[in-house]
């Protein structure tokens, strides 16, 4: 499956928490990650509708390197397919 990769340029937490059965507490956020293309796994070339596009993900947060912006993000297949589709769509 393919698979989007982009760099983190937002998080924002939504304010739902949850504690796991090990007692660490996630977050839900919103990541804004800007596409920069498949990951090298999947290889493929980004479509020019998607060039430099900023998507919304939404993801549980616990640990340190799940806030950080900046860094590199890679999508899920589910994700990826979701945000193929959205773009793939006649307008």
């Amino acid at each position: 499956m393919r698979r989007l990769q982009g760099v983190v340029r937002e998080v924002v937490p939504t304010g739902e928490v949850l504690v796991d059965e090990w007692g660490e507490t996630w977050r839900r956020c919103i990541l804004s990650v800007q596409l920069t293309g498949f990951s090298k796994r999947t290889g493929g070339e980004l479509p020019l509708a998607l060039q430099g596009k900023v998507v919304k993900v939404v993801r549980w947060c616990c640990y340190d390197w799940h806030f950080k912006v900046g860094c590199k993000a890679t999508l899920t297949p589910e994700e990826t397919e979701a945000v193929l589709r959205a773009y793939s769509a006649p307008l």
